[in-house]
């Protein structure tokens, strides 16, 4: 993975990562201030060699004891915490405690290379804490010197107290400062890592940027979630001077780079998506629109025969369309429709035929296509999503540019590369990608405020377009 695709998944998710990273800092907060209050004091013990000739000791003998005690302090940190040691303690200040419990209070360390012994004990009381350091500190100082060694025989060390045990006047735990700086990187890396499983696990797409992982197709279009689109009227025709509006124009704009039929001047859109709900038909009728408004002749066929749904889009009589051509009972003439402007034409489906399939494959399909292509600029194919059915090919191979339609949290990453390989094996190529549902981006709001600004229903549309984003 590279910096910018990591970067790109956390953009993505950036609500995941905020919310994870205040879980994680909240948690650490909490956790910090129901931690019990905590003191820390030391008591610093220094060994010394006890010269039994009162001082005449050669150089020799010092050098020897030197070396006696540095190999005998090293065992003095885990002596402390002995019963030998802890239980005088609790027999002299009278604590209510145990030799093991009080064992978990003590911390004893002899620095590397030196002859101190350090006694740190942590208490709840400030002054305890003091008084059990420095308790601990003279019994050490009594075993070693009285009882560690052979019965009545001379200790050859001695340990003296040269920096008794203090009462702390802040507390040693809970640690704030570094239980927030715990919480903050915690908090982002485990946000970032949330953010990555949350990518990984994801089975819909969720961004545009995605998509190339999964086809190869170039994005012609990128239509943001509004209200307008739920309408039953383009919202070129609805909204001309919308921001959507203008969406639909630049994917208008897109398609007609688009290479026509050869031998003719009219390009042949078919029109599908990977799975139901995607927003096909919605894309369909809008770019019909967007196309019949610049003038070209258009003619919209819903040849999704399965489950059709232009007619109702466009909120007009559905009741006879190309099921009734395909099967004979009705010329082009008797079904098609003038929407909007005298060059925009609609066929609807039909009802519903049985045989779906075969009638798509028919003799008198490719006829009605051949002429649909010499009478028209575009002729858009509304078909069936590619999971149900792939009708779609049936036209991309008669010179038809395929646009499929991908929408944000509908579109399952796993049927888009199925799709994708299916069309790679016939050796047809995916034109265009629309994506639907997208969030929008700074420029596309930057737009939507220049049209609220100038449009003669400013407040109306700022409420639902603000209704719209809340969703």
């Amino acid at each position: 993975m590279t910096l910018s695709a990591l970067f790109g998944i956390m953009r993505k998710h950036i609500i995941t990562i905020i919310i994870t990273f205040f879980v994680v800092l909240g948690a650490v907060i909490t956790l910090t201030a129901m931690s019990p209050v905590e003191y820390t004091t030391t008591s610093q013990l220094f060994a010394t060699y006890n010269d039994s000739s009162d001082g005449t000791a050669n150089s020799s003998e010092q050098n020897s004891g030197s070396s006696y005690i540095m190999s005998q302090i090293k065992s003095y940190p885990a002596l402390t915490t002995t019963q030998s040691v802890l239980q005088p303690v609790i027999d002299d200040l009278g604590l209510h405690t145990t030799v093991g419990q009080l064992k978990g209070q003590v911390s004893v360390t002899n620095p590397t290379n030196t002859a101190f012994v350090n006694i740190s004990v942590t208490n709840g009381d400030p002054a305890q804490a003091a008084d059990i350091a420095n308790a601990i500190a003279k019994s050490l100082s009594s075993v070693v010197e009285n009882t560690l060694y052979a019965s009545g025989s001379h200790s050859s060390v001695k340990l003296s107290i040269v920096q008794p045990a203090i009462s702390p006047t802040t507390p040693s735990a809970p640690k704030w400062k570094l239980n927030i700086l715990i919480g903050i990187i915690g908090g982002l890396i485990l946000g970032v890592f949330a953010a990555l499983l949350k990518d990984v696990l994801a089975k819909q797409i969720q961004d545009d940027d995605e998509i190339s992982e999964y086809i190869d197709a170039p994005i012609i279009g990128r239509i943001p979630e509004v209200d307008l689109l739920n309408e039953s009227k383009p919202v070129v025709v609805n909204e001309p001077g919308s921001p959507v509006a203008e969406d639909f124009r630049r994917i208008r704009t897109n398609l007609s780079f688009l290479a026509p039929i050869e031998d003719t001047n009219c390009r042949l859109i078919v029109v599908t998506s990977t799975g139901a709900s995607e927003g096909k038909t919605t894309t369909s009728v809008n770019i019909a629109a967007a196309l019949a408004e610049n003038g070209a002749k258009v003619l919209l066929i819903d040849a999704d025969l399965r489950h059709p749904s232009v007619a109702n889009k466009l909120d007009i009589d559905g009741s006879a369309g190309l099921t009734h051509v395909l099967s004979g009972q009705a010329s082009v003439k008797d079904v098609v429709q003038r929407y909007w402007t005298p060059n925009l034409h609609v066929m609807p489906a039909g009802p519903k035929p049985p045989n779906a399939s075969t009638l798509l494959n028919s003799p008198i399909m490719v006829e009605l296509l051949n002429n649909a292509i010499g009478r028209y600029d575009y002729v858009l194919i509304d078909t069936a999503p590619m999971v149900v059915a792939n009708d779609a090919v049936i036209f991309v191979r008669r010179g038809g540019s395929l646009i499929m339609v991908c929408r944000r949290d509908q579109t399952l990453k796993r049927d888009l590369r199925e799709i994708s390989e299916e069309l790679t094996t016939l050796d047809l190529p995916t034109s265009g990608i629309v994506f639907n549902c997208a969030r929008e981006s700074k420029k596309s709001l930057e737009r939507s405020n220049y049209y609220y600004y100038y449009s003669d229903r400013d407040k109306d549309h700022r409420k639902k377009r603000r209704f719209s984003l809340n969703k």
